[in-house]
């Protein structure tokens, strides 16, 4: 057999003689040649073929059709000459699909460039380019050969390129010698651009940019499976069809794959990285990479976040940030329950979490928490029961992933707010009421004043998310607060019209606490000066005669002091705390005083 003993032993001599090039040009020329010879010497036998064809057509040939015929001297010819071929081959059909390609891309550019005219389109065409492109265009090299521009074969490139893929159209060897190296190189240019382009860069969309990129790929790919003369061939249109949805699916798997790993960033941007939350999005709903997400995501925050060396409030503060971008990513909330499930496990060994959470409800008014508070939704926790409002019609009905927990409501989980998520870390509400308790008695107690407007818009939004029961000693709190205005309004009157001699020595501020209401506060034992003591008993003589059957308890470790300190040529101004003003009242007539007399 001809084929067997001649043509294919003279084929690959030739080719192992052609491997021995060292240029690329020189290269892609021999492969050519060699490929020429190819065909030359299976013209005789091809004509063959299409005249028994046709003979098939005609019936004059019972039994067979002529792409029966056709297809088994294909096949014959795949299996005697690329049956098995050397990587040396493989390497050189690489090369000049690489080569090729990049020649294609550059003119495709070149033809935009020359038809853009406006601001816009340059700035899509300039983005189109690489790193690479750009050296090579600023310096002396072609971007497409990379041969120096006065020596640029580009042309003859894709001259070269259009004629090899006719001979192996002809011979019905495209897929069999052309499909490996093209997805290799379209998975490496593919790796190349995303990472050029995307990677770490999470405030703008990709997607529509590479979909663009991806549909001059699909015209490069044209060309290699549908020669000009096959442009109608159902065979080679299905093909390409193949090609697309391979070259779709492997970016939406490559971008998933990069978005997953830079997520715990892509989080702690949020909301500025909102546009990569809604990529990964588009590219989870047409890959199965959501156990790979979930998976990733929760190793980088044990890794990341989940030790000593991070606050609490900032703990805290990802973890609000987290809500947010994978409510964003995943409506039904399965994936915020599964992977940060760790975060909230941890925050429960966290001694000062409830302080952080009450302290950012109740803070800076521009804070997360604050901004969540303020919108004055009921708290919900996982194990409540829905209420009929919260009921949705039947027909909005959506099924949760295959990977929720079955445990647990679909839709109390979609409803479930910020607050709602951070109170539920405890399960109880009584926690964080009794932690924004002390936070407010440390508040009022330690400002100068009787103002506390802020406080009680804070108790208001705190009832409409916990109830007004959960908020009654709040309440009775900021009462006492105006309370005490009014009595140390009504004292002072009072001692502005006793001679200047029956007033007290000391000018006397007092908050006026309902003691069952307040938390407990610290008992500490402090021997204060005469004077203070004295000014103290008044006061409380004139609260008595105010509020019939009640009487005071001072606590007089607690409070503020102003202090005027004259020294030998300056007064200094203090405000301290009821210790340091008894230590400096005992200076006060004496130069020295000893350490015994300092004991309180």
């Amino acid at each position: 057999m001809d084929l067997q003993r001649n043509i294919a032993p003279e084929f690959w001599n030739g080719m192992n003689q052609r491997e021995n090039a060292v240029e690329e040009q020189q290269c892609t020329g021999l492969l050519l040649d060699t490929f020429r010879l190819l065909i030359t010497r299976l013209d005789p036998y091809l004509k063959s073929l299409d005249i028994l064809g046709r003979w098939a057509d005609m019936a004059l040939l019972p039994g067979s059709d002529s792409q029966t015929l056709r297809d088994k001297v294909f096949t014959m010819i795949k299996a005697i000459l690329f049956f098995s071929t050397s990587k040396t081959f493989q390497g050189l059909i690489q090369q000049f699909y690489t080569r090729t390609f990049k020649v294609c891309m550059r003119q495709k550019r070149r033809a935009a460039d020359s038809g853009s005219d406006c601001d816009s389109s340059m700035d899509e065409n300039e983005r189109e380019r690489t790193s690479e492109d750009r050296a090579a265009e600023e310096g002396d090299e072609c971007s497409g050969c990379d041969s120096s521009k006065e020596q640029c074969w580009c042309q003859t490139a894709m001259e070269q390129f259009h004629e090899l893929n006719g001979i192996f159209h002809r011979l019905n060897l495209l897929e069999r010698i052309c499909s490996e190296p093209v997805t290799t190189l379209l998975h490496k240019m593919i790796e190349q651009r995303m990472e050029e382009r995307c990677r770490g860069d999470y405030e703008r969309s990709f997607l529509n940019e590479f979909q663009e990129w991806i549909e001059k790929v699909i015209g490069w790919l044209s060309k290699v499976f549908l020669p000009d003369s096959a442009q109608s061939n159902a065979e080679s249109s299905s093909t390409l069809k193949r090609w697309r949805c391979h070259v779709q699916r492997f970016y939406y798997r490559l971008y998933a794959n990069m978005r997953i790993n830079e997520l715990f960033c892509i989080i702690r941007d949020f909301p500025d990285s909102k546009p990569a939350i809604e990529d990964l999005k588009f590219c989870l709903e047409r890959t199965n990479q959501r156990q790979q997400l979930l998976s990733c995501l929760k190793t980088a925050l044990e890794t990341r976040l989940l030790h000593p060396g991070v606050n609490t409030a900032d703990i805290i503060t990802l973890y609000i940030s987290a809500i947010k971008a994978l409510r964003e990513l995943d409506p039904s909330m399965v994936i915020l329950e599964v992977a940060c499930e760790p975060i909230r496990k941890y925050l429960r060994t966290r001694e000062d979490t409830v302080r952080q959470i009450v302290a950012g409800l109740t803070g800076d008014a521009e804070g997360d928490l604050a901004n969540e508070l303020s919108k004055a939704d009921p708290v919900v926790l996982e194990n409540g029961q829905e209420s009929d409002d919260e009921v949705s019609e039947p027909e909005d009905w959506t099924p949760d992933p295959v990977d929720a927990d079955p445990g647990k409501s679909g839709s109390k989980r979609r409803s479930s707010d910020i607050i709602s998520l951070l109170v539920s870390i405890y399960g109880s509400k009584e926690l964080f009421i009794n932690e924004y308790r002390t936070l407010l008695a440390d508040r009022l107690l330690h400002q100068c004043s009787y103002s506390s407007e802020r406080e009680i818009r804070n108790v208001e939004l705190l009832k409409l998310r916990f109830g007004e029961a959960q908020m009654h000693y709040c309440e009775v709190m900021l009462k006492d607060m105006a309370d005490s205005r009014r009595i140390n309004s009504n004292i002072r009157d009072e001692e502005e019209k006793l001679l200047e001699e029956e007033r007290p020595p000391f000018n006397l501020v007092a908050v006026i606490l309902s003691s069952e209401f307040w938390p407990a506060l610290k008992e500490e034992k402090l021997e204060l000066p005469d004077q203070i003591k004295e000014t103290m008993d008044m006061y409380t003589r004139r609260y008595e005669k105010l509020k019939a059957m009640r009487t005071l308890n001072w606590k007089h470790h607690l409070g503020l002091v102003s202090l005027d300190v004259e020294l030998a040529d300056r007064t200094l101004s203090f405000s301290v705390s009821p210790v340091h003003a008894a230590i400096i009242l005992n200076f006060q007539n004496k130069g020295k005083c000893p350490r015994v007399g300092l004991r309180m």
